[in-house]
């Protein structure tokens, strides 16, 4: 499956959209907006450039991608006043990239009121608000997105867990799946499945820095934010396991006659959750950035009245891998696949918690 002409969060603004469906992405970026925050201010205060390049790789749409804009408007502006004590911040130079069938053209409907807001919430007293240019970027992350050196600070929030392709090695010379039974790495899965999306993530994460490195200043910073896991073992309860679940959930399906066994086992998903010291050994490989900071967290799992976490969870996989499902599957299957998924979820907390990991890693252009 070509996943940069297939994947894409879900569009729109309907029920299962992914604007609709994105609190707990919002959840996982505002737990560290402190760190993006004093990244950037930082950033700004070592280097005062007049024009200050930013980037979102893997922007999505929805009310995520402008509000994190926002922010790093805000503290640019105010640290221009408070502590430069200048009277003209800089201009802001804002880059919009995700793969070309993201949902851009919501985000381009927001603009003008996003503008407004901005304006009214950044004028001071005489002093104009900045200039602010916004563009849509369409293409893969992985690779050359911009030209040298144009850029001063990259931002990526739950996207650099989605590799490039599902891996080649996980196919046999028959193009058969060697992880059959299974759409992610388990406790059942043979291990050259785990070095295979080792591979993949290995030179996926290559190819995003040595391209980053080409287009940030030096002293350029990056803050990302992606799925992660505990330690060495790649089936732990968490992101590994919310995976199984959705394995268990086709499962019920295939059982009930609704989807080909066949079908089933040909679909792999291209997602891997690394460790920290796999982070840090690959940057430490790539040596075009130093590593200022590295940390493991957890969201709480409380969600809206009347909304199990299960329901949530289920809502929030859906808007992400509707896309590939139904280009694989068809969309008939995704309602009663997705409320077995809820149901499992909520079954297993009620036996034993389920803790996601997420890493957020900031990285400076050496």
């Amino acid at each position: 499956m070509d996943v940069e002409r297939v994947f894409h969060m879900t569009g729109g603004v309907g029920v299962t959209s992914y604007a609709q469906n994105s609190s707990l992405q919002k959840k996982v970026s505002d737990k560290v907006k402190h760190i993006t925050l004093d990244t950037i201010q930082e950033l700004y205060l070592t280097t005062t450039p007049k024009s200050l390049g930013i980037a979102d790789l893997g922007c999505s749409s929805g009310r995520n991608t402008l509000s994190i804009v926002r922010d790093l408007v805000d503290i640019i502006v105010g640290t221009s006043r408070r502590i430069m004590q200048t009277s003209a911040p800089p201009e802001f130079r804002v880059y919009l990239n995700d793969l070309p069938t993201n949902d851009f053209n919501t985000i381009f409907k927001a603009l003008p009121d996003f503008y407004r807001e901005l304006q009214r919430v950044t004028s001071y007293e005489s002093t104009p608000s900045p200039s602010i240019y916004i563009a849509g970027y369409p293409g893969t992350f992985y690779g050359r997105l911009f030209p040298d050196k144009c850029l001063h600070f990259i931002y990526s929030s739950n996207s650099l867990h989605w590799l490039s392709k599902v891996p080649p090695a996980l196919y046999n010379k028959q193009g058969r799946s060697i992880n059959k039974g299974c759409i992610y790495l388990s406790k059942s899965s043979p291990q050259m499945v785990s070095q295979a999306y080792f591979k993949q993530f290995q030179e996926d994460f290559h190819l995003f820095l040595r391209s980053r490195s080409e287009e940030l200043v030096t002293g350029g910073r990056m803050v990302l934010i992606m799925l992660g896991r505990r330690d060495l073992d790649h089936f732990d309860r968490g992101n590994a396991f919310l995976w199984e679940l959705l394995t268990r959930s086709f499962k019920i399906l295939v059982s009930q006659g609704e989807v080909e066994e066949e079908k089933f086992d040909a679909y792999d998903v291209h997602f891997y959750a690394p460790s920290k010291d796999e982070l840090e050994d690959e940057v430490r490989r790539e040596g075009s950035f130093e590593m200022k900071r590295l940390e493991m967290f957890e969201i709480d799992k409380e969600v809206g009245e009347g909304t199990s976490y299960g329901t949530a969870v289920a809502t929030a996989v859906r808007a992400i891998q509707e896309s590939m499902l139904c280009h694989h599957f068809g969309e008939e299957i995704l309602d009663n696949l997705f409320e077995h998924y809820g149901r499992l979820v909520d079954e297993e907390m009620a036996i034993e918690e389920i803790r996601p990991i997420t890493l957020v890693v900031v990285l400076s252009k050496l």
